[in-house]
């Protein structure tokens, strides 16, 4: 197994275990829901994103026959995704205390973390359409194999 898919994993684990952290603490303090919105991101775009990046960069090039085109791509998806998840967050908090590096973390965070989605978006389209089973459909004049159309009435 790559590292990147592994460390995906693992850092998945840690951001639902960040954001259940959170979730305990604004549940027994209500006056700390100002922070879902941080919440919101550790739990979507960590556990979900992270844990969807890994299970899809060790899946996708299995299905298809064909290894990952840009391995390199995946490694700065990880730190990306990473980096700009926690300035991201940490934005999120520090708006809540008016502290003016906010919007800069805020906006950082976002942008790196767009950085890692299109990585994934670019790597996972390449290496679908590098697959084997896409040359021999090319070769016949075809696409890739889609499922019939309904008629519609």
């Amino acid at each position: 197994m790559d590292w990147f898919v592994r460390s995906f994993l693992k850092a998945s684990l840690v951001w639902l275990s960040l954001a259940v952290l959170l979730a305990l603490t604004m549940a027994f303090v209500p006056t700390l829901t100002v922070y879902r919105t941080a919440h919101l991101h550790m739990a979507l775009l960590g556990f979900v994103g992270q844990m969807i990046y890994g299970v899809a960069l060790h899946v996708i090039p299995r299905f298809f026959g064909q290894p990952l085109v840009y391995r390199r791509a995946a490694e700065v998806q990880f730190w990306a995704a990473q980096i700009g998840l926690t300035a991201l967050a940490t934005g999120f908090i520090t708006r809540v205390h008016g502290l003016p590096v906010a919007t800069a973390l805020i906006a950082t965070g976002g942008t790196l973390s767009a950085v890692g989605a299109g990585c994934f978006v670019v790597n996972v389209w390449r290496t679908i359409d590098a697959s084997p089973m896409a040359a021999v459909h090319q070769k016949a004049g075809k696409g890739l194999p889609t499922l019939p159309q309904a008629d519609a009435h």
